[in-house]
C-alpha cells in the first residue's frame, strides 16, 4: 500500500501538491528546499522569469508543466503561446486553475503528452522548459531527443532535475531520497548530470550550461549552437 505523500503521478499524490504550495511561498521553500536538497530554489525561480522576457509571439513548451511552477514567469497581458504538456489531466487541471488565478489562462494551452513521443511538428517552440523533471521520465535520454528536436534552431531548452552524481559526506543522504522516490514510482531510472550533458549534445543543443546545487542540477542549452571546447 503507497502512503499518500508518494505514489505514480497519474495517482496524483500529495508531494504533486506540496511542491508547487512550496515554490509559491518562498518563506516556506527556500529553507525546506535547502534542508531536503541542499539547493538554492532562487535558480529555480530564475529559470521562470525567462519566459517572462520572451517577446510577444513567442511559443514556449513546459513539460511536465505538474502544478504550473514555471506559470509564475507569465506576464498579465502578454501574448505568448504557452504550452503547458503533462502525462496526467490531474496536473493539467491544476495548471491551468493556476494560470486563472495569475490572470494568464488567455496564454496557455494544454496537451496531454508523453515526453518520450512529443505531438508536436520540428522545430516549432522558442524555448522548452522542464523544470524537476527529467528525473520522472522513464526514459530521459529520450525525453532530451524529442524536446531538443522541436525547439527552433538557435532557441534555448532549460530546467532543473535531481542527478545521480557522485555524492559524499553528508550529500550521500540525496542516494537515499533517489531510492525512496524510485520504490515509491517518484521517480523514473533518472541519470547523472555527465549524461544529462552529453545527450543534450548529442541531440544536437551546444552551449550547454549544467551547475549542480545540492542535489538539484540547473541546466540550459541553444538548439545548433556549438559548445566550447
Amino acid at each position: 500500500m503507497r502512503l499518500p505523500l508518494v505514489g505514480a503521478w497519474d495517482e496524483d499524490p500529495l508531494w504533486a501538491k506540496f511542491y508547487p504550495l512550496m515554490v509559491e511561498r518562498p518563506a516556506l521553500g527556500k529553507p525546506l528546499w535547502r534542508l531536503g536538497l541542499g539547493s538554492d530554489i532562487s535558480r529555480l525561480y530564475a529559470a521562470a522569469r525567462e519566459i517572462g522576457e520572451l517577446p510577444d509571439g513567442s511559443r514556449v513548451l513546459d513539460v511536465p508543466v505538474g502544478g504550473g511552477v514555471a506559470l509564475r514567469g507569465l506576464r498579465p497581458g502578454a501574448r505568448l503561446d504557452y504550452v503547458a504538456a503533462d502525462i496526467s489531466q490531474a496536473m493539467l487541471d491544476r495548471a491551468l486553475d493556476v494560470a486563472r488565478k495569475r490572470g494568464v489562462e488567455g496564454q496557455v494551452t494544454t496537451a496531454i503528452a508523453d515526453v518520450g513521443a512529443l505531438p508536436f511538428e520540428d522545430d516549432s517552440f522558442d524555448l522548452v522548459v522542464s523544470l524537476t523533471g527529467l528525473h520522472v521520465f522513464p526514459d530521459p535520454q529520450r525525453a532530451i531527443q524529442e524536446m531538443v528536436r522541436v525547439l527552433k534552431p538557435g532557441a534555448a531548452i532549460s530546467g532543473s532535475s535531481l542527478f545521480t552524481d557522485d555524492f559524499s559526506g553528508l550529500e550521500r543522504r540525496y542516494e537515499l531520497v533517489h531510492a525512496v522516490g524510485r520504490r515509491a514510482h517518484v521517480l523514473g531510472p533518472m541519470c547523472s548530470s555527465d549524461d544529462a550533458r552529453r545527450w543534450l549534445e548529442e541531440a544536437g543543443a551546444g552551449a550547454v550550461r549544467l551547475e549542480m546545487s545540492g542535489a538539484m542540477g540547473y541546466f540550459r542549452a541553444i538548439k545548433g549552437q556549438l559548445s566550447q571546447t
